[in-house]
């Protein structure tokens, strides 16, 4: 499942249970725009997970509160507590390499 988060309570809410996957990323970034339809692809493929996309912009608050600098950056959660974290473009194979890793 991928949702677009939009707002903070939303966000809160997801991240409780089970193993979350969370994007954060902008409009205007290049290494974001690259990593999307990998992000997407790899969200299809383990279905069993939830992945949210967090738009820097839209909910600075999160951002902030995670202390995100640098964009792309990928958290996985594991019932709310931060398990890895990865700033930059990743591979797909990275990418599902960090998550499977942290199940």
């Amino acid at each position: 499942m991928l949702l677009h988060v939009k707002s903070t309570q939303e966000f809160n809410d997801l991240i409780k249970k089970g193993t979350v996957v969370v994007d954060f990323y902008a409009d205007w970034c290049g290494p974001c725009k690259l990593l999307a339809p990998i992000y997407e692809s790899v969200a299809e493929e383990l279905q069993d997970l939830t992945f949210l996309k967090v738009n820097v912009d839209n909910l600075l608050d999160i951002a902030s509160e995670y202390r995100i600098s640098s964009i792309p950056t990928i958290l996985v959660f594991k019932d709310g507590k931060i398990v890895a974290h990865h700033v930059g473009y990743l591979e797909r194979s990275q990418l599902v390499g960090l998550i499977k890793a942290n199940i």
